[in-house]
């Protein structure tokens, strides 16, 4: 399972990296933070991937942290956003379209994290008996 957790946070870290990328390409006066802030937590989570894919259980909450914190911070600037475009500030579409974009797969991210971190009824191992069956008589 954390080999699996680990591949979904690598991919989810490049996801944040390349919106990080095309956010600056689209403003490149205004938006250095959007390539400052996708390529570190971008990086951030795709570390925290590769110690899930090494085995490393205990990153699994540290991504769950993170991402959870990453959230929030982009729901808050989604609203931000989204409230400036509907004043009138047509400027603010394609910010606010991929910081959305970030929040759902950031949302996303921490579903499948804590999905991951129980068996679900489909992956979770049958039950043993306590005694053998009776035997017919």
């Amino acid at each position: 399972m954390t080999r699996r957790l680990g591949t979904w946070l690598l991919g989810y870290g490049a996801f944040l990296v390349a919106v990080g990328v095309v956010g600056y390409l689209s403003n490149p006066e205004k938006a250095a933070t959007a390539l400052l802030s996708g390529g570190t937590f971008g990086a951030l989570s795709a570390t925290w991937g590769l110690l899930l894919r090494s085995g490393r259980g205990w990153a699994r909450w540290a991504a769950i942290a993170s991402t959870a914190f990453l959230t929030v911070v982009f729901t808050w600037r989604a609203v931000v956003s989204w409230l400036a475009v509907l004043a009138g500030q047509p400027e603010k579409l394609v910010a606010a379209a991929l910081i959305t974009a970030m929040l759902v797969a950031s949302a996303l991210t921490l579903a499948v994290l804590a999905r991951g971190a129980s068996p679900s009824p489909a992956t979770a191992p049958a039950p043993r008996r306590s005694s053998p069956p009776a035997s017919p008589a």
